[in-house]
């Protein structure tokens, strides 16, 4: 990942980390993309964010939604990772219900996140992933696998800290 100095100093960000998996959540295969999300954010700027919480559910649109109004408005996260579920398959519905919760969307993130990994596969090109916001929680779609988690995350980390300051409303310009 690249370096990323942020002059973010105070309290760690607060993140949760979504798995939405059929298997994971049935107990068939471990999550492996949630943790390397974790691991990631906390190897490039442990400073910065503390994960708060974590969770594997199935790819249940309802619950999807419910869980990520429940992580904003109630715990009141800063950032929510969700991984999983971004594609074209029938059971691909994350990006469906990241939409009908959120009150704007942030499209560059969701663009970066593309565009970087059209750099390694093709296939990036399906990927429904969106970005928004919901309260002053960031809500951000990675995909579902560890990799590809991994490389989205790469293209938007060091927007990340600035992005959280301006929801928090840091009246810093934006230089």
């Amino acid at each position: 990942m690249n370096d990323v100095d942020t002059a973010h100093t105070a309290t760690p960000f607060k993140v949760g980390i979504l798995t939405l998996s059929d298997r994971s959540a049935a107990g068939v295969r471990p999550d492996a993309s949630g943790p390397n999300v974790r691991e990631a954010l906390e190897n490039q700027l442990a400073h910065a964010f503390e994960v708060s919480v974590y969770e594997v559910i199935p790819d249940e649109r309802a619950q999807i939604e419910q869980k990520l109004i429940e992580w904003a408005d109630n715990l009141k996260l800063n950032l929510i990772l969700t991984t999983g579920g971004t594609g074209v398959a029938p059971r691909d519905v994350t990006p469906d219900a990241t939409l009908a919760v959120i009150e704007k969307q942030v499209p560059g993130m969701a663009e970066a996140m593309r565009a970087y990994s059209l750099q390694k596969t093709p296939m990036a090109v399906i990927s429904r992933a969106v970005a928004g916001i919901r309260g002053r929680s960031l809500i951000v779609n990675l995909p579902g696998s560890p990799k590809g988690a991994r490389e989205s995350l790469e293209a938007i980390i060091v927007a990340l800290p600035h992005a959280l300051e301006k929801l928090m409303d840091d009246p810093a310009d934006c230089a």
